[in-house]
């Protein structure tokens, strides 16, 4: 028999099976992916070197001083979890804690879908992670099934539902001419799409038109999705950021739960709580009974394990501990409440400047919109010049993030648009 030393220098004189050749060409043929448009325009803000330079680009709030803001309320909340919990992972379906308190805001706290257990609920990593667990889990068992998306949305979405191999579908939503909603075009497709379609709707703060339908419009899309049977996914990315009220911002989940739908329903507190690196988030869907609801979770459980198996702690605990605590919740109520007015207040200042100059235009769709997002209207050429000659950074679909208007910037934001667009 063969002594060890001889068997191991046996297989150390084996040609291995792929040669150096093979294997250094083993990925050559994949090619860079695309620059992500948003995450692009921070990149090259932070590239140039003009001391004039602004960016609108952003979807993360800012201070009047365009300076990055953590929540009083946050900050208390973490001095009760430094040094007293251990870090131990959380059950796949996260904080118990953190999911019923997110569920009574979106539901309500009062809601009898919650007293009856029919809402299968679980945290996830923030609003990107609540819907791709969605998508995934519309995947595995409605496989006949797929999704209808806003024209324009959070380009994310595309991505998510495309990576979850579910087929895409489009309706009207925004209309450029008079840069509001294109409700009865959004009207015609929710009528002609088949029966027991499924529907991508944000709850609030439309990303990145800042255009939501009124309350007698949303009334009657989901009297239509009732008569089409359609099933009702919301992201709601911005509870309480939009209008300073949780309350008013659930308004369309309220209304879809009055008329007796079962929705699903994506939640982040990366814009509400300021929290964007903590990813913090839940995925719930209403289901028909309790039953049913504990069958949902589990399979949502399943899909989350071979993708991240548990999600993140800390986060979840600043996120309970806010919202369980009377004191914290309404110091967290007055602080976003503060962000949302700095918003509006932003808008109504831009507006002004921009009449103030004399533009031949209507800008009355800045402070009609809503939310962190303004979609300006100007094209990706006029957007081009803004970047070129006055070192403005934005998207080029004209999406301005409010958050990056201050007092400081706001006149010269106003003139640079004024100089691109006047000649339109």
């Amino acid at each position: 028999m063969a002594s060890k030393t001889a068997i191991f220098r046996g297989i150390l004189s084996q040609k291995p099976r792929f040669g150096a050749r093979s294997m250094s060409s083993l990925f050559q043929n994949i090619e860079p992916a695309p620059k992500d448009p948003i995450l692009g325009v921070t990149e090259a803000f932070l590239a140039d070197p003009s001391p004039d330079k602004v960016n609108v680009g952003v979807g993360a709030y800012r201070d009047d001083n365009g300076k990055p803001v953590v929540l009083e309320c946050v900050r208390k909340a973490e001095r009760r979890v430094a040094g007293n919990l251990n870090m131990e992972y959380l059950p796949m379906g996260g904080s118990i804690k953190m999911v019923e308190e997110t569920l009574n805001l979106a539901y309500g706290e009062n809601s009898d879908f919650i007293k009856e257990k029919r809402i299968a609920a679980v945290q996830a990593l923030s609003g990107t992670g609540a819907c791709r667990l969605f998508a995934d889990f519309q995947k595995r068992f409605l496989p006949d099934s797929q999704i209808y998306i806003p024209v324009p949305t959070w380009s994310n979405h595309h991505n998510i539902w495309r990576d979850a191999h579910v087929p895409q579908r489009t309706f009207h939503y925004y209309h450029p001419e008079s840069k509001g909603l294109d409700f009865a075009s959004l009207m015609d497709d929710v009528k002609n799409a088949p029966n027991g379609s499924f529907f991508l709707l944000h709850a609030c703060a439309h990303n990145p038109t800042g255009v939501d339908p009124t309350e007698e419009q949303w009334r009657e899309i989901s009297y239509q999705f009732k008569v089409k049977n359609h099933f009702p996914f919301f992201d709601m990315a911005y509870q309480g950021f939009a209008s300073g009220d949780p309350e008013r911002d659930a308004k369309a989940i309220r209304i879809f739960l009055e008329d007796g739908h079962l929705i699903g329903c994506a939640q982040s507190y990366a814009k509400n709580m300021g929290l964007y690196g903590q990813r913090v988030g839940c995925l719930s869907v209403l289901c028909e009974d309790e039953k049913q609801a504990v069958a949902v979770k589990s399979q949502l459980q399943q899909i989350a394990r071979p993708m991240y198996s548990n999600p993140p702690i800390h986060g979840a605990l600043i996120v309970s501990i806010i919202l369980s605590d009377p004191d914290l919740k309404n110091m967290w109520l007055k602080e976003v409440k503060v962000m949302a007015d700095r918003i509006i207040g932003m808008r109504s200042a831009l507006k002004e400047n921009l009449e103030k100059l004399g533009s031949p235009l209507s800008w009355e769709h800045i402070t009609n919109q809503i939310g962190m997002f303004c979609y300006s209207g100007m094209t990706p050429e006029q957007v081009d010049r803004l970047t070129k000659e006055f070192h403005i950074y934005m998207t080029r679909n004209g999406r301005i993030s409010m958050a990056g208007v201050t007092t400081g910037n706001v006149g010269y934001l106003a003139n640079a648009i004024h100089e691109v667009t006047k000649c339109a």
